[in-house]
């Protein structure tokens, strides 16, 4: 792990923003010249903190507005089971996000579709695939905060 600065911190704010921000910009509005910011933005894309710039979606103008969560449980907690659900999720794209949990459920999966229709479509293919002990379905009614924005107040700062 690399050692963050008040500058590092500033510009990974302006850039969960804003990816496509031009460096002088983001230069500019840190407080850094243009050669300096780009060496920090590559570093930290070098240490992994910067994953990679993507493009967020309008997921209804893509016929993917339903979000649905399906909660998984499973009797069978071995390395194989696991392995071969891993792969089953990987492959749906309608998988946006999957998490082993603790406590009652074992896995949380975040579903975009476009209707009910498609969930069960995708509920028999996953039913098919492998093997589950209590599948749960719900359907997110209104969405009320969605972000990809990292919290950075968390990050001690060395200056």
């Amino acid at each position: 792990m690399i050692s963050l600065d008040e500058h590092d911190l500033k510009i990974l704010r302006l850039l969960q923003r804003d990816a496509t921000l031009p460096v002088a910009e983001v230069a500019a509005k840190v407080g850094l010249s243009t050669t300096p910011c780009w060496r920090r933005i590559q570093k930290l894309e070098e240490a992994g903190i910067i994953r990679r710039r993507v493009a967020l979606l309008d997921r209804s103008a893509l016929n993917a507005a339903v979000t649905v969560f399906v909660a998984v449980r499973t009797s069978q907690h071995n390395a194989q089971w696991l392995a071969k659900f891993a792969k089953a999720v990987v492959d749906f794209p309608e998988v946006v996000d999957c998490y082993r949990m603790s406590g009652e459920i074992d896995y949380l999966l975040r579903l975009v579709l476009p209707d009910i229709a498609a969930y069960d479509a995708f509920y028999k293919r996953l039913i098919a695939r492998v093997d589950l002990s209590d599948v749960t379905s719900m359907f997110a009614m209104e969405e009320i905060k969605s972000t990809t924005e990292l919290p950075l107040s968390f990050v001690d700062a060395h200056r």
